[in-house]
């Protein structure tokens, strides 16, 4: 009844970060659309991961890592769709500490703006309809405070900067530019605060006026959204998935 089909036939999609979580919902979502989905990840090969990547072609890259992120630039083709969702707390320890900041500023913001960059050309080339789109996948702490990975909260606070940036540099070029911000994912990273009472009373019970985990097909509607002539009007924004979490 309600149920809205996306049809992406002859896009060309990179997904970073599409091996597993919202990044592997985003690119299941476009190849189920007929698009041409290309996913990248930090192993070897698509063979290295448990689950069946068959269905896409397979980059190595380390997002943290330049010249990581400029080959993988070097070995695309034809480009309609970037999907900045590679990243992750962590990378280095303790956020606190200045060392561990910097690198997750580095994996987290800095990576994703080089690639963006450098697919310039092949999203300007694209002929889609709507426009050539670039989605960053950002946070609930791009909003809100994040005590224990500020150096994480302060990339993705970057990368709506960045978005609403580029959105007015790129305009003229035929690329919109926005964000999707979820909230509370059940993803292989945030599963184990579900068996944490104190984490799901306060932040689904009190936080979340909708009452549960998202999950990541809920993320990967508003990604295929924003990449579709349907939102061809829109440009420099930020979608919250989130149940209400920025509401409370």
């Amino acid at each position: 009844m309600n149920t809205l089909n996306f049809d992406f036939s002859g896009a060309n999609v990179l997904v970073t970060g599409g091996t597993s979580g919202i990044g592997n919902a985003i690119a299941n979502s476009f190849a189920s659309s007929g698009a041409a989905v290309t996913i990248t990840g930090t192993r070897s090969s698509a063979a290295d991961y448990d689950g069946d990547l068959g269905t896409f072609t397979y980059r190595q890259c380390q997002i943290a890592d330049p010249a990581s992120i400029d080959s993988l630039i070097g070995s695309l083709g034809e480009l309609d769709v970037l999907v900045n969702n590679a990243g992750g707390p962590y990378p280095a320890g303790d956020e606190w500490d200045p060392d561990g900041y910097t690198a997750s500023v580095a994996q987290n913001m800095l990576g994703p703006m080089r690639l963006t960059m450098g697919c310039h050309d092949r999203l300007k080339a694209s002929t889609a309809p709507g426009g050539a789109s670039v989605v960053s996948i950002v946070s609930m702490s791009a909003f809100r405070s994040a005590m224990f990975v500020p150096g994480y909260a302060s990339s993705k606070a970057g990368l709506m900067a960045l978005t609403m940036n580029l959105s007015r540099r790129w305009a003229q070029d035929g690329i919109r530019v926005n964000a999707v911000a979820p909230g509370l994912i059940d993803t292989r990273m945030t599963h184990p605060a579900l068996s944490i009472p104190e984490v799901t009373d306060i932040e689904i019970g009190f936080h979340t006026p909708l009452g549960r985990w998202g999950t990541p097909d809920d993320c990967s509607g508003a990604v295929l959204f924003l990449c579709s002539d349907a939102a061809a009007f829109i440009t420099g924004t930020s979608i919250a998935v989130d149940g209400g979490y920025l509401t409370v």
